[in-house]
C-alpha cells in the first residue's frame, strides 16, 4: 500500500491536519520561550501533563466500577496542567525558590506521582506499556475521532490568533521586560498568558509526540531558525514553517515505515537542526 492509498483514509487525513495545526502553535509559542530562556518550562509542564494523564486514567478505572465512562481525558488533563503552569509562574517569582528549582521540583514530583498512580490504578494488564505510550507517544494521533480533531484544531487556532493579536506586546516583553513595564505594558499578565498557552499546547501535543518529547516540538524548530535568521519576525515565520514540515514529514515516515510517531517527528527535527546548523556556519 502506497502513501497515496493511506491518504484516502479518514484517520490519516485527521492526523495530518491535526499535526500541522499543533506544530504551528507549538512553534509560535516556542519563539518567546526560547528567547527568554524559558524552554524548560515546557519540559516541566509535560511531566505535569503525564501526572494529569495518570489521574485521568485512575478516574476511568474508578468510574468504570460505577458504570460511568470518562469519554475525554482532556477534561481532566487541561485544567490540571493550566493550574500547574500558573503555580509554576508564581513559584518562579518567589525569591526563595528560583525558576529552575521550581521547574525541577514540579517536574520530578509530577513524574514520580504519575507513575505511582498508574501502577495503583492500571488501565490494562501492561502498566509499563501504558507508561511508555504516554511518555513517548504512540499511534494515538492516528486514532483521533472527529470531535478530537475539531477540539485540537480549535485550540490550536485560538493559540495562533491570540499570538498574532498580542504579537507586539509579546515582542516587547520577550526582549526587554523592564522597558515593557516602563511603557505601561502589564508584563505579569503576559507572563501568565504565556504560561497558560504553554499548558494548552503541551496537552495538545501529548497525542502527537508523548509527554517526554513535547519540548523538542517547541524548541527544535526555533533554534533551527535562529541558526540562519536573526530577526524576531523571520524566526517566528521560519520556525512555524519548519515545525509544520518536520511534523508532517515525521508523521508520513511513521505511517509508511511503521516507526513510533513521536520519536520519528523528533528525529526529523534533529536532522533539520543539523542541516541548518551547518548552513549557519557557512553563512
Amino acid at each position: 500500500m502506497t502513501f497515496f492509498d493511506y491518504l484516502k483514509m479518514d484517520f490519516v487525513q485527521y492526523a495530518i491536519i491535526t499535526t500541522i495545526f499543533i506544530s504551528l502553535s507549538s512553534a509560535l509559542l516556542g519563539v518567546p520561550l526560547v528567547l527568554r530562556r524559558f524552554s524548560f518550562i515546557g519540559d516541566g509542564l509535560s511531566h505535569v501533563a503525564f501526572f494529569a494523564m495518570a489521574i485521568a486514567t485512575a478516574l476511568k478505572v474508578l468510574f468504570r466500577r460505577f458504570n460511568f465512562n470518562l469519554t475525554n481525558d482532556m477534561i481532566v488533563i487541561m485544567p490540571i496542567t493550566i493550574i500547574s503552569a500558573i503555580m509554576l509562574l508564581r513559584t518562579s517569582n518567589n525569591s526563595k525558590i528560583k525558576g529552575d528549582q521550581a521547574i525541577a521540583l514540579i517536574s520530578v514530583g509530577a513524574l514520580s506521582f504519575g507513575y505511582l498512580i498508574m501502577n495503583m490504578f492500571p488501565a490494562s494488564g501492561n502498566v509499563s506499556q501504558d507508561v511508555c505510550t504516554t511518555l513517548f507517544g504512540a499511534s494515538s494521533i492516528l486514532t483521533l475521532s472527529l470531535s478530537d480533531v475539531i477540539i485540537s484544531i480549535a485550540l490550536s487556532i485560538m493559540v495562533i490568533i491570540i499570538f498574532i493579536i498580542f504579537y507586539n506586546k509579546i515582542f516587547i516583553v520577550t526582549f526587554d521586560e523592564s522597558f515593557a513595564v516602563a511603557t505601561g505594558v502589564n508584563a505579569n499578565f503576559y507572563n501568565l498568558f504565556l504560561a497558560v498557552v504553554t499548558a494548552i499546547v503541551i496537552v495538545l501535543a501529548m497525542n502527537l509526540v508523548g509527554s517526554l518529547l513535547i519540548s523538542a516540538l517547541i524548541i527544535f524548530p526555533v533554534i533551527s531558525s535562529m541558526r540562519i535568521f536573526k530577526n524576531f519576525k523571520m524566526v517566528t515565520i521560519s520556525s512555524s514553517i519548519i515545525s509544520a514540515v518536520c511534523a508532517t514529514l515525521g508523521l508520513i515516515i511513521s505511517i509508511i515505515q511503521g516507526t513510533p510517531v513521536g520519536s520519528t517527528i523528533v528525529a526529523v527535527n534533529v536532522v533539520v537542526f543539523i542541516i541548518f546548523y551547518i548552513i549557519g556556519l557557512k553563512a
